[in-house]
């Protein structure tokens, strides 16, 4: 059954757990001006309050126009039971994948239900419920907050960041401070991606450079580079690539040498490796300069 229910009366508790989109609002808002809120908002009564689930769109919509009543469906008197009915009755249109996630998130933290009880009730297999509790462990407050507000695109985190995040050696901190420094900056799905390998594959000058936020510097050589390196051979390819990890390692060596104390272990290898690299200089030296000036010559 639908009722007509004051806006002003809705508890929004979950309206951070459903994705943002301003272009998709804007429409909205344009179609809600001519025709009025055509599928009521829906959610739960819970000790005489109103807590939204769904429609916070159409919500934030209603508010802008000045709406006082809005068409409004309950889904019942128990918060978890609701949830569960959103997700099993939404298709993917009205509940992405990581809305999904989150809601399931609080099913498990909030509610304290198993993924086998959230599976059972839900009439899915327990591995598609485990595969979004995954995907919000992946996720930190930082990341979470910008894509949920719609500030970093949904794409870009599923088929671009995380492949960074399953990279034990890239810290948390520095996911997000990426995300951070290109979120809200209005980039396609393209410019992030070429921005994401240049700033945890790339070198800490660049990486510097998108942190204080010389996004679009950073952007006109990468593809710039991307349009020489579309000319090269793959031999000259690699070496390129060569050359740029020799550089990187150069120069975090340089910084982060001073190791403090150590352990006898970590001595004799560290001896050992040094003392190679050490006996390889000068050879390393004439072969870098041969090279250099045969570059120069072309």
């Amino acid at each position: 059954m639908v009722d007509q229910i004051e806006i002003s009366s809705f508890d929004l508790r979950y309206e951070d757990y459903r994705l943002k989109s301003a272009a998709t609002e804007r429409a909205l808002l344009t179609s809600v001006l001519e025709n009025g809120i055509r599928d009521p908002l829906q959610g739960v009564d819970v000790d005489d309050h109103k807590i939204l689930l769904d429609g916070f769109k159409r919500y934030r919509c209603a508010r802008k126009l000045h709406m006082e009543i809005v068409p409004y469906r309950s889904l019942g008197q128990d918060e978890a039971g609701g949830i569960i009915d959103l997700i099993r009755f939404s298709n993917v249109k009205s509940l992405t994948i990581l809305e999904q996630a989150r809601l399931i998130e609080e099913l498990k933290g909030c509610h304290q239900m198993s993924v086998t009880d959230i599976a059972g009730l839900l009439e899915k297999s327990k591995s598609w419920v485990s595969v979004r509790c995954g995907i919000m462990g992946e996720m930190s407050e930082t990341v979470k907050k910008e894509v949920f507000a719609g500030k970093f695109p949904v794409y870009s985190f599923m088929y671009t960041l995380r492949r960074f995040i399953r990279i034990n050696t890239v810290k948390k901190s520095e996911i997000d401070e990426f995300v951070r420094s290109v979120s809200g900056k209005r980039l396609s799905i393209r410019d992030i991606d070429l921005l994401a390998n240049a700033y945890f594959k790339g070198s800490d000058e660049f990486r510097a450079q998108i942190k204080t936020g010389n996004l679009f510097w950073g952007l006109e050589r990468l593809k710039r580079n991307d349009a020489i390196g579309n000319a090269l051979s793959e031999r000259e390819k690699t070496i390129l690539k060569t050359l740029e990890i020799i550089l990187r390692y150069m120069q975090r060596f340089i910084a982060q040498h001073h190791t403090g104390s150590m352990s006898n272990a970590f001595a004799a290898q560290a001896n050992m490796l040094s003392g190679g690299m050490i006996e390889l200089f000068d050879a390393f030296k004439k072969a870098m300069e041969a090279f250099h000036d045969s570059t120069e010559q072309t």
